[in-house]
């Protein structure tokens, strides 16, 4: 039975990034799906994905497609991360939720300078990297560098890694003295893990809080996160792709939003695969009820929408990325609000169909119940506050100051 998330919903679209090595690449994400389906509820049980899951997707290149191809990497298009993201989702939302989070971090060490690369894969060019990006971390300079103390929340997978990026403020370049978010490099040996994460969904993740007390952090492993110049981003000069171009922003808003999409997809796969067989207690097919077509069809609808819009702003992103070209602050904002949409969208589809289930489908056997409860987690996460960024782009469209420090 066909789903929303086959390949061929893309189209033509997909042909000029999906060179061989992606295609590869994507196929090896679809082949773990089942696995990922079948160890889903031990991995809720657990609070946390297993690591034999993790060393599989390490073995398979799926965290090195963002990587530089000089450290190992495929260096490849960001829209390929995201389909391999949202085919993972379709067995477990858990799995591709910490794929997006800790993968991405491949793209962002290489715009630190080149000391820092060399810390963490002149060793071994498979190490992964958690990250907290709230800007709790208070940064006291000191000689060569900083000694950095705080508490983080929300470090997903970071069981799975052996360093850390974490927020704090530093002091503008510009001399003007305003502070502004940067991201500090830290090896496991300097924090420690507060294994606190008991919430609704995505309880696989494992996204714990973390502490760190007083480590020192040179200064070159640290990162102005929302400087985008050159000399902001000073792993530019030996990764020179135009990759590395592209806004911290515009690349990690959706690594924390795509997974969603293909969650949804799961769960239309799962409903349909159940309502084509299923007779209720009271002699109806489930097939029959015009809610479960209602919802199974808006399900899908709702996720090719979404796709079309990922794809077609990503395709924007890639243009400005490799020939220079500045998007208006209005389009920024706008994608940027786009991508904040997606958790919610998402959970309105998905509690449509848990509603065409029935009473029946409310058991936890149903891995519907669980994609409710991940998408819904999803939306809790600041880059997903739908309606502060669409206040945002709309106050900017009815002539007031952007508010957003990100864009």
């Amino acid at each position: 039975m066909g789903v929303v998330g086959e390949d061929h919903v893309l189209g033509n679209a997909a042909e000029d990034y999906m060179t061989l090595e992606a295609v590869e690449l994507l196929a090896r994400a679809r082949a773990m799906v089942p696995t990922l389906a079948e160890r889903a509820l031990e991995a809720e049980r657990a609070g946390m994905v297993p690591a034999d899951t993790v060393r599989e997707m390490n073995e398979a290149g799926l965290f090195r497609v963002l990587q530089p191809r000089r450290f190992g990497g495929y260096e490849l298009d960001p829209r390929v991360f995201y389909r391999i993201q949202m085919t993972l989702a379709e067995g477990c939302m858990s799995t591709a939720w910490i794929y997006g989070v800790i993968g991405v971090h491949n793209w962002q060490l290489p715009l630190f300078p080149e000391q820092a690369q060399q810390d963490v894969w002149a060793e071994g060019t498979s190490v992964l990297i958690a990250s907290t990006y709230m800007p709790t971390g208070k940064a006291e300079p000191v000689e060569g560098g900083y000694r950095f103390s705080g508490r983080w929340g929300f470090s997903s997978g970071v069981d799975h890694c052996d360093w850390i990026f974490l927020g704090g403020l530093l002091p503008k370049k510009d001399g003007s003295g305003a502070l502004e978010h940067a991201t500090f490099l830290l090896p496991k040996s300097d924090f420690r893990i507060e294994r606190n994460w008991d919430v609704l969904g995505l309880r696989a993740t494992g996204s714990h809080d973390i502490v760190v007390d007083g480590a020192f952090v040179p200064a070159h492993r640290t990162h102005h996160t929302n400087d985008h110049s050159d000399a902001g981003c000073p792993g530019r000069q030996t990764n020179p792709g135009w990759v590395y171009r592209i806004p911290f922003t515009q690349v990690f808003q959706r690594a924390v939003s795509s997974a969603c999409i293909g969650a949804l997809d799961g769960a239309i796969a799962s409903f349909r695969e159940r309502a084509a067989a299923h007779v209720g207690k009271h002699g109806a097919k489930t097939a029959e009820d015009v809610n479960a077509q209602l919802a199974v069809s808006e399900a899908m609808m709702a996720s090719d929408q979404l796709k079309l819009v990922l794809f077609r702003n990503y395709a924007r992103i890639v243009e400005c990325a490799r020939t220079g070209a500045q998007m208006t602050v209005e389009e920024r904002l706008m994608q940027r609000a786009q991508a904040s949409q997606v958790p919610k969208l998402c959970a309105a589809a998905a509690s449509e169909l848990m509603r065409a289930g029935a009473a029946s489908g409310m058991y936890k056997g149903n891995p519907i119940e669980r994609v409710f409860r991940d998408i819904h987690q999803a939306r809790g996460h600041i880059a997903n506050n739908s309606d502060a960024y669409a206040r945002a782009h709309g106050a900017v469209m009815l002539g007031l100051p952007n508010a957003d420090p990100y864009i």
